[in-house]
């Protein structure tokens, strides 16, 4: 099961933050298909956020055709976004690893490190925007 973090300070909805880490987990594949949710309630409890706020995340999941929400049974995943290589025992995930523990080894804090992987994506997607 996944537990929400939300991080009151970032700027970012509390909605949007809940969309961000399912959508994240889906990726990673830390939520399958048929996963079950987290209740409004465990959410409320654990982040001290509005019941209507976990509400209107799990509407946005279920728009996006991410999960479906059954009545009295809870929310529950109806697509993966996992692909190749972004398994736990996987090389390039090893890889990524062992890459952060040294960048944070090295003083940087998770803002520097997510701020250098967007930087060297989006010069990777400029330089092979056309190929």
């Amino acid at each position: 099961m996944i537990d929400y973090r939300i991080d009151r300070g970032s700027g970012v909805p509390a909605y949007v933050q809940i969309v961000e880490q399912t959508e994240r987990a889906l990726r990673m594949g830390f939520l399958k298909v048929g996963d079950k949710l987290p209740t409004a309630k465990e959410v409320v409890a654990a982040t001290a956020i509005n019941p209507n706020t976990v509400l209107r995340a799990y509407r946005d999941l279920e728009q996006a055709g991410l999960v479906e929400l059954r009545r009295g049974l809870g929310t529950f995943v109806t697509r993966s976004l996992a692909r190749p290589g972004a398994e736990d025992d996987s090389p390039l995930r090893r890889e990524v690893t062992d890459w952060v523990a040294r960048a944070r080894a090295a003083g940087l804090e998770r803002a520097d490190v997510l701020a250098m992987v967007t930087a060297v994506l989006d010069v990777y997607d400029d330089e092979h925007e056309d190929a």
